[in-house]
């Protein structure tokens, strides 16, 4: 009885042969193989160009996505590169908290965003931004290592939002100047997916730098 033929034997010969199909080339019409795609037996040649042709589709919508989120990357710049220049044209150090609040609602759609600030300059003192900052807000925006980005869990400083409605989701970003905190800025929205936690805080913690080095003037 002759003993069955390892596979891998036969894997290696023909890869220590590359011409064997060239020599045998009649053997490509004649072996079937089952075809996943398309339900019968096929040749090899033709389940080749299944597999090949597999490989190109899933190449395409590699590169479809790829594309996508490169349009996407150069969208969020477009919209950052406008929020910073908002920022540069300001003129008047007191004027730079509304403008920042402002323009980041008209860049990027934000629903909701305000701010408040601590330790600034004492003709500051009674403007909007200094105001109803708690001992608790502060200790919460100094414990913050990152910006927050989900749900609204009763944060005192949400209550900073003028929301009739409620805020479902909500971005707070941690505003630092020579490693000390000394605001937050804080972002909602009524749609409970629109902050949602499974959102990368990479850009957020890009929008706190740029954000904390415009406020750091306010400071005393």
């Amino acid at each position: 009885m002759t003993a069955p033929l390892d596979s891998s034997i036969v894997v290696q010969y023909l890869t220590d042969h590359p011409h064997f199909f060239v020599e045998h080339a009649g053997l490509l019409g004649e072996i079937k193989l089952s075809s996943p795609l398309a339900g019968r037996a096929v040749s090899l040649q033709e389940r080749q160009m299944e597999v090949m042709r597999e490989k190109y589709r899933t190449l395409e919508l590699r590169m479809a996505e790829l594309i996508r989120l490169a349009k996407e990357n150069a969208a969020i710049a477009a919209k950052f590169h406008g929020w910073t220049q908002a920022l540069l044209q300001t003129r008047r150090a007191a004027d730079l908290p509304q403008v920042l609040v402002d323009s980041l609602q008209a860049q990027f759609g934000v629903p909701l965003a305000t701010l408040r600030l601590w330790q600034v300059a004492p003709e500051h003192g009674n403007a909007w931004f200094a105001q109803d900052v708690s001992d608790d807000d502060r200790l919460f925006a100094k414990g913050l290592q990152a910006p927050y980005c989900g749900g609204n869990d009763n944060f005192e400083a949400v209550r900073w939002l003028d929301a009739p409605g409620g805020v479902g989701s909500t971005a707070i970003v941690p505003l630092r100047a020579n490693g000390a905190t000394f605001g937050l800025l804080v972002m909602g929205s009524p749609d409970a997916q629109r902050f949602g936690a499974h959102m990368a805080t990479d850009f957020l913690v890009h929008i706190g730098e740029s954000a904390s080095a415009a406020l750091a003037a306010l400071q005393a």
